[in-house]
């Protein structure tokens, strides 16, 4: 193929690397604008979602990756000085590790999006969706970690510079690695809880928990920390240890459905029966409540007032309290109209009879 040029005059090695260059660059872009045209060919019309997102995740990637293999092939046919050819292709070589690198790491970011695609979390009942995608998630940063970490080395092992002392690592591996578990044994507790997390599942993304006297959702679990996002739009920061040596609670371990509680404090005189069916009637008229559970009970009584007990279930947490905060208000009002003289009070009990007497 050098050869095919020469007759044009083109006998300058420069001249002739920048075409080569020009004209992988090119292949590169034919490959892969004919790969995935073949890909939509092949399949229906309605699979056509999985290829998209093939392509998207991919843009870019083997338009690198081509150009660079074809380039480093030809190179040393360019007959280039000895010490350019050597840092041509150093950096040939880098780009290609750097490129299969990246289409390694996108490869691993297109399978979750193919299993996210078969687990659907915008239902009610997805337990098992998030368990999965807990999971997946996890696991797919350990696995772009160590293919970054892979790609690193390798790049690095390019440069005599680092090859030279590689037997010198090797021989105090065993020291640097008791000082580096030493050191690093904070890290190496965070990864190992996030292991435990994932295949255990104390918490799963999209979990309804209450940590540190405030409650909002798991958004992320990463490699050494975890997202708490706060009904307020907060986020809260917590080390991924936390969940595995601390008390919290999790509204949504087994299921989404919650019991919601409302505490009224009124006077003795207060009519039971009818704040009963009051109360069956603000849940009968309202879709927050899902028919699940409904108790009022007086679970408490003090000399100046006795507390009654409100339970109402719903789909899940951010419901319940928007049920609790209507039933609460509701109640308070049907008390305030129909009933004033039963609010919380406190008695004074004068005795007269004394001071007639005097």
């Amino acid at each position: 193929m050098i050869d095919f040029f020469n007759p044009l005059g083109l006998q300058q090695p420069f001249i002739r690397l920048a075409i080569f260059t020009l004209f992988s660059v090119i292949i590169g872009i034919i490959i892969r604008y004919v790969f995935f045209k073949t890909l939509f060919i092949l399949n229906k019309k309605d699979d056509r979602a999985l290829i998209k997102l093939l392509e998207k995740r991919f843009n870019g990637s083997v338009f690198l990756f081509i150009p660079m293999l074809i380039m480093h092939n030809l190179i040393p046919s360019f007959e280039l000085s000895k010490s350019l050819t050597e840092w041509l292709l150093l950096i040939s070589e880098s780009l290609i590790i750097a490129s299969f690198t990246i289409i390694a790491v996108r490869l691993v970011y297109f399978s979750q999006d193919v299993l996210n695609s078969k687990f659907k979390v915008d239902r009610a009942d997805n337990i098992k969706e998030r368990q999965v995608l807990t999971q997946v998630t996890f696991v797919r940063k350990i696995i772009v970690f160590l293919i970054v970490m892979i790609g690193l080395s390798l790049f690095l092992l390019q440069f005599d510079g680092v090859r030279k002392y590689g037997a010198t690592f090797l021989t105090s591996a065993g020291v640097a690695g008791i000082i580096i578990g030493l050191a690093a044994q904070k890290t190496i507790g965070n990864l190992l809880a996030g292991v435990q997390i994932a295949f255990t599942q104390p918490i799963k993304i999209g979990d309804a928990v209450f940590v540190e006297k405030e409650w909002g959702w798991i958004e992320e679990i990463n490699l050494t920390y975890v997202v708490v996002k706060i009904w307020d739009q907060r986020r809260l920061v917590l080390p991924i240890t936390y969940f595995t040596e601390q008390t919290f609670q999790n509204w949504t371990r087994n299921s989404a459905d919650i019991i919601g509680s409302v505490f009224l404090f009124t006077d003795y005189t207060v009519p039971i029966d009818e704040l009963r069916k009051e109360f069956e009637a603000v849940l009968a008229t309202t879709d927050l409540w899902n028919k699940n559970n409904q108790v009022l009970q007086v679970t408490d009584s003090t000399e100046k007032s006795m507390q009654i007990r409100l339970l109402m279930s719903a789909k899940d947490s951010p419901t319940a309290w928007d049920l609790r905060c209507l039933v609460r208000e509701k109640m308070l009002v049907f008390i305030q109209e129909k009933y004033p003289d039963a609010l919380p009070k406190t008695r004074f009990v004068m005795d007269q009879s004394s001071e007639l007497k005097d």
